[in-house]
């Protein structure tokens, strides 16, 4: 119990969508250019916040016509939405996402994914986007709502699919395994997210990364873990 064969592995991601042939040259060139859309909207989205981002500035930054730009995204909501998926899709979710667990055990899975979860929140992209959806959020509460729903919520459902995996294999022990997911995301803020996200001083080295990672793993299966629950 609470260890993965050496020949099993976890993979969480999203089944690939088959894609028809006579599609895929148009498709390319239209997914070109979204893409650099978003690469040009994501700077500007971080360098000048939701409210201080116009089309214009964007527009430029990608490189694109207006009329490219409207052609792609009806307005500036729609692209930020946009973007917020991206990041979650390109940063957040691989995190949990591509983990091999070969010959391991349930709490160094939890730590290794903390790990990785810890690293991603403290890169200055996921820094800045959290601010602007606090500062931001008061004002245009859509905003929150997109980010909750293309990034930490797509996140949370990814994990909560982590922990049934172990509550599978009789290592992890609870009924709500959301609400399991949500204590983890937490304990994943703690000490060195929390502290770097009001820019206080703070040691966020590979080192003390994994300091935390390992207690983090080691909290979570001491709540939720099988053994545990036996012991008392």
């Amino acid at each position: 119990m609470g260890r993965v064969k050496k020949s099993q592995e976890i993979t969480l991601n999203a089944p690939d969508v088959p894609v028809d042939e006579d599609m895929r040259e148009e498709s390319g060139a239209s997914n070109a250019k979204r893409r650099q859309i978003l690469d040009g909207a994501e700077a500007i989205f971080l360098e000048s916040g939701y409210e201080g981002a116009s089309m214009s500035q964007i527009a430029c930054r990608a490189k694109v016509s207006k009329g490219t730009l409207y052609n792609h995204f009806e307005n500036k909501a729609a692209l930020f939405g946009a973007v917020i998926e991206d990041l979650s899709r390109g940063k957040l979710a691989p995190a949990i996402c591509q983990s091999h667990l070969t010959a391991i055990t349930c709490v160094e899975a939890f730590t290794q994914l903390a790990e990785r979860f810890i690293s991603v929140l403290l890169q200055p992209g996921p820094l800045r986007l959290y601010r602007i959806i606090v500062s931001e959020a008061p004002h245009f509460p859509d905003l929150a709502d997109t980010f909750w729903r293309f990034g930490f919520g797509r996140t949370l459902d990814t994990l909560t699919k982590w922990i049934m995996f172990w509550i599978e294999r009789g290592a992890i022990a609870t009924d709500d395994p959301t609400f399991a997911a949500e204590q983890f995301m937490a304990l994943c803020q703690t000490r060195l997210v929390q502290r770097k996200r009001f820019e206080l001083p703070v040691d966020c080295s590979d080192d003390q990364i994994r300091v935390v990672a390992g207690r983090v793993g080691q909290a979570f299966v001491a709540i939720y873990g099988c053994e545990a629950r036996k012991a008392d």
